[in-house]
């Protein structure tokens, strides 16, 4: 083969690496936030979210995009729903069904989440959990989250406290974020009770400083702020007649619950008519981080909400 064949094939064959490079390039999803985070309101069922003082809350919800409408999962409980929210799959493939104290003889994750999916697209991209519940180690056994922070004061402040400290040395790709506090007074006082609404208040008043932290950080700009909630509730009689919340049944005052997105690229005062469940707050994460959403997901992403 003389030298100019030579040259001749060598350039069609680097034309033919640089044409299929790029097009996987363009065939790769581009990031539509830079960061998102969730956060989470246990036993924020809409009707009481709707009473309770919350003007960050609600500021946001008519700012963005939003449903009072999504569904959770059936059982309407507490570590199974997370667990879709952040697998994007229901109980039936993720089996997670217990919901007390975590330890390392439970059934554990065999399910990716989101978290392992984002690092694995994006070595460099930052995951986080700021929790209020011990059952949450389920995500941290694994490995899954670079940041995963269980404060001793497990307050629903006490939760924004810990994320403030941190966020403008960790700038999180994506972030985890939850309030218990609603629902530990949900359960012990009931569900209308002052107690309750005073957790919603608190819980609102955090994520106030949540929105501080991150515009302080230098990422309001290039975030996504999705919240919503495990489950709904309502009241019953205990065996002492007092009453108190509970939840998990499929009825609708448990499974129905917000889903609100504000943010970078969010239709502005949008109301989603789409129907939202809340493994598709799964698959929306990823989504806005430009990271395909597996074929094994049972969520998609809530693509109505956005421009």
């Amino acid at each position: 083969m003389n030298q100019k064949i030579r040259l001749l094939l060598a350039a069609a064959i680097t034309g033919c690496c640089l044409a299929a490079s790029a097009s996987a390039l363009a065939a790769a999803p581009a990031a539509r936030a830079g960061h998102v985070f969730i956060i989470s309101f246990d036993q924020g069922a809409p009707a009481g979210i709707g009473k309770a003082d919350m003007p960050v809350f609600k500021k946001m919800a008519a700012e963005g995009a939003h449903t009072w409408e999504a569904y959770t999962i059936v059982p309407s409980i507490t570590l199974p729903s997370h667990t879709s929210m952040l697998t994007g799959v229901g109980i039936q493939k993720h089996q997670i069904q217990w919901n007390d104290v975590w330890a390392p003889g439970k059934p554990q994750l065999t399910v990716p989440t989101i978290f392992n999916l984002a690092k694995a697209a994006d070595p460099s991209l930052v995951t986080a959990a700021y929790v209020s519940k011990q059952k949450f180690r389920l995500f941290e056994f694994r490995g899954d989250i670079d940041r995963f922070v269980l404060p001793e004061n497990t307050s629903s402040l006490g939760v924004a406290a810990a994320f403030a400290g941190d966020v403008a040395r960790l700038k999180p790709g994506l972030c985890f974020i939850h309030f218990g506090e609603p629902d530990a007074m949900g359960h012990k006082y009931g569900i209308w009770s002052p107690e309750k609404m005073k957790a919603f208040a608190d819980s609102d008043a955090a994520l106030g400083i949540i929105r501080d932290a991150i515009d302080a950080a230098g990422l309001g700009d290039s975030s996504t702020i999705i919240l919503t909630a495990d489950h709904g509730c309502h009241d019953t009689v205990n065996k002492e007649g007092k009453t108190v919340g509970t939840h998990g049944s499929a009825d609708p005052d448990d499974v129905i619950i917000p889903w609100i997105v504000w943010g970078k690229r969010v239709k502005p005062g949008f109301t989603i008519t789409a129907p939202v469940v809340q493994y598709d707050t799964a698959a929306t994460a990823l989504w806005l981080l430009g990271i395909d959403v597996p074929d094994s997901f049972w969520g998609r992403p809530v693509t109505s909400a956005f421009e």
